[in-house]
């Protein structure tokens, strides 16, 4: 589908803010001062699970310099967002239906790390000092850290009903769908292949550690916090607070990346709200490295079982999935794992049980249910392909979901994607037929993987509006957390707009000055607010085009909520990795030699980080892949390794040159026909080096991370 040139979309734009963030001007949230502001710390547990029998402050309190301590036993605020699945709204119904709410400090607590207590301060010093002073006895409580323990008969009860997660109607019963008859499907394969596969937890570790400095002003709340949503982060806290949206302001100018997990409020949030009120003060709560990998979310990890059928010409016939996600003892997001949908396959039994452990509690990262659920898929059948004779590339193209009358696409572009990029990639040069047959220590392979990840339109707001020197001033709520919306906000206004970039002043992240923003997660805010930024630059123009710009005072101004929709059809955009590798199979180490990816996500807008939202993912799924795993010790339940270094978060040692390519496409929808960018990329990486291992040294990993360790024993 062939794209006309615009005037400003589709040519590099730089960051609006660049001076700002490198000269060390932008202003992130630790940066800001006020008058009078005391200082926080968080009390947490150290055990995994245990009912608190008593906490003694009093040696806190009476430290000099400390303000306030609280607990438990003086503020029981239900922190909403801790503890509802998948977007669902708490509300008065869900509190009397489920007793699964997370506290702000709860008892029993259920994970080290859980926030037990809080401290304010006159400076950092004196509250990391006081909350050493804090005295908690406890009732240890027996543990459970393996989700497959965890439902077992006798099991250490996490919660009085037992361990499965709640869904979002309150029962008991696992995610998944069915389609066609599965065992009419296993009875037309030639062949059933069944295999295990398990991916860890792997923490979002974004480089800005936590905080949230609130104050009030009467009887309104301003709150400054690192969200990735300043209109959701409003709502949630409103709800937890008891009181209504208007009366909380919430500002996020600035952030040191997202990553998923942020869209919304966190219990630090609600900590300094109540440190604040009870000293009268502005109060800033500010997170440790180690308490922002022990005390926030990352990817759930999971136990995976496939059963797929196939006929000798290599048709998939049918997919069974019986699969665990370890959530941690909330549900705080879905726990679902994707990838099947990614096949045409027609006869499918796709079961998914979210499990309650003593691990720290799972949330989103980036493209939360996809890396590990196409990781455990895209390795079965990349085995499956071996095993009857096929080349994966031949393999996916037969079995990949295409549009159908019952399914019809916007645009479909997966099959483009995966022969430019097993062009582009030399495939059939790099790929060995015969795995692990290169002779010597070192050893090379290829992989792919192939990825097709809804790209929907959603409600959202702007407000745009010029005065008489012809200036115009964009209002979003968005927050920047990377791929850099406010620049991408203002491309899009620019060119519906007709004039330059420099001409669109742009107001965002305060909710006090903004409209609605669905938030920054789910990759919406350029299909979503942009889609409304573009209706409201329209109608300004109109608007401009029937009366003329304003003269002296006045000012012109238009706003736009659309409720867009697709027409009926799937919108999607896809993408194809091609990795090679190089395996030392005397020290097990794996190296990434060429990286090419291929994306289709409609018109690209700006081209100049589109192609680094989608290096930064490979990046991270590549550390997925190979490094990334936090430990626990099964003896008391403490993570052995949190933090960048234990965890072995990829530096830039470690990161390979990775091609980016787009095929760009325009389906009429969004602004200007864009999609989906941001999350695409991590979603194949590690499925394209698991297989890519495989073809090197002939020996399938089927547990994530494919550590050093793990390759040496498989070695021996």
């Amino acid at each position: 589908m062939a794209i006309d040139p615009l005037k400003t979309v589709g040519h590099d734009i730089p960051r609006i803010d660049a001076y700002e963030r490198v000269t060390g001007k932008a202003t992130y949230n630790r940066d800001i001062k006020l008058p009078g502001m005391l200082y926080a710390r968080v009390l947490r547990s150290n055990v995994p699970h245990a009912n608190i029998i008593s906490i003694d402050t009093s040696r806190a309190e009476a430290l000099p310099g400390v303000r306030a301590v609280i607990t438990h036993e003086t503020h029981q605020l239900i922190y909403g967002s801790g503890s509802i699945s998948g977007g669902r709204q708490y509300n008065d119904a869900v509190k009397d239906i489920t007793k699964r709410l997370r506290h702000m400090f709860p008892n029993p607590v259920r994970f080290v790390g859980q926030p037990v207590a809080a401290v304010a301060a006159v400076n950092r010093h004196v509250a990391e000092e006081a909350i050493q002073l804090i005295d908690v006895s406890y009732e240890e409580l027996p543990f459970v850290l393996d989700p497959e323990e965890a439902l077992q008969s006798g099991a250490p009860a996490i919660w009085p009903d037992g361990n499965m997660a709640h869904d979002d109607q309150n029962r008991q019963e696992p995610i998944g769908n069915q389609s066609g008859d599965i065992e009419a499907g296993f009875q037309q394969a030639d062949h059933i292949f069944e295999d295990r596969y398990t991916t860890a937890f792997v923490q979002d570790a974004q480089m800005e550690p936590r905080s949230a400095l609130a104050h009030w002003e009467g009887e309104k709340l301003i709150l400054h916090t690192p969200t990735q949503g300043v209109s959701n982060c409003r709502h949630d806290n409103a709800r937890d607070l008891g009181i209504d949206d208007h009366q909380i302001q919430v500002i996020c100018k600035y952030m040191g990346g997202g990553f998923g997990d942020k869209n919304g409020s966190y219990y630090f949030d609600l900590i300094a709200a109540m440190l604040s009120k009870e000293t009268n003060a502005p109060v800033m709560v500010e997170l440790s490295r180690k308490d922002d990998w022990l005390g926030t979310h990352g990817r759930w990890h999971t136990i995976q079982d496939y059963k797929v059928g196939v006929t000798d010409d290599g048709t998939v016939t049918a997919i069974q999935m019986n699969a665990l996600s370890g959530m941690g003892p909330y549900l705080r997001r879905s726990g679902n794992i994707a990838g099947i949908d990614a096949y045409s396959c027609p006869n499918v039994d796709r079961k998914i049980y979210p499990v309650h452990t003593n691990r720290m509690v799972s949330g989103n990262f980036r493209a939360p249910q996809y890396p590990q659920g196409y990781f455990g898929i895209q390795s079965i059948m990349d085995n499956i392909a071996y095993e009857i004779g096929l080349d994966p590339v031949e393999f996916a193209l037969k079995n990949m979901r295409k549009p159908t009358e019952e399914e019809p696409f916007t645009h479909y572009a997966l099959d483009q994607c995966i022969e430019q990029g097993a062009e582009d990639f030399g495939w059939k040069e790099r790929w060995r037929s015969e795995p692990g047959s290169d002779s010597g220590i070192i050893k090379r392979g290829a992989g792919m993987g192939f990825v097709m990840f809804n790209s929907t339109v959603s409600p959202s707001s702007a407000i745009v509006r010029v005065d008489s020197s012809g200036q115009y001033t964009l209002f979003v709520g968005v927050t920047d957390i990377g791929p850099g919306a406010k620049t991408t906000m203002s491309l899009i206004a620019a060119e519906a707009l007709d004039v330059g970039v420099s001409d669109v002043d742009i107001v965002w992240g305060d909710t006090d000055r903004c409209p609605y923003s669905i938030g920054e997660s789910g990759a919406r805010t350029t299909t979503s607010t942009g889609y409304a930024v573009m209706q409201a630059a329209i109608d300004l123009k109109e608007q401009i085009a029937a009366k003329g710009l304003p003269t002296d005072d006045e000012v012109l101004i238009a706003s736009a909520t659309p409720t867009p929709s697709g027409d009926g059809r799937r919108r999607a955009c896809f993408g194809a990795h091609f990795v090679e590798v190089e395996v030392d199979t005397e020290l097990g180490h794996v190296g990434i030699k060429k990286y090419v990816a291929v994306h289709e996500s409609g018109r690209i807008l700006n081209p100049l980080p589109a192609r680094d939202q989608i290096r930064g993912a490979v990046q991270q799924g590549i550390g997925q892949a190979l490094h990334e795993d936090l430990l626990y010790d099964v003896r008391n339940g403490h993570p052995l390794n949190a933090g960048f270094y234990g965890a072995r978060h990829i530096t830039h040692v470690d990161a390979p040159e990775i091609e980016v390519s787009f095929i760009e496409s325009d389906d009429g929808f969004g602004p200007f026909g864009a999609k989906t960018v941001a999350e695409m990329g991590i979603i194949c990486p590690p499925s394209a080096v698991a297989n890519a291992i495989f073809n090197a040294t002939g020996i399938r990993m089927k547990d994530l991370p494919i550590t050093r360790e793990k390759m040496l024993e498989a070695l021996a």
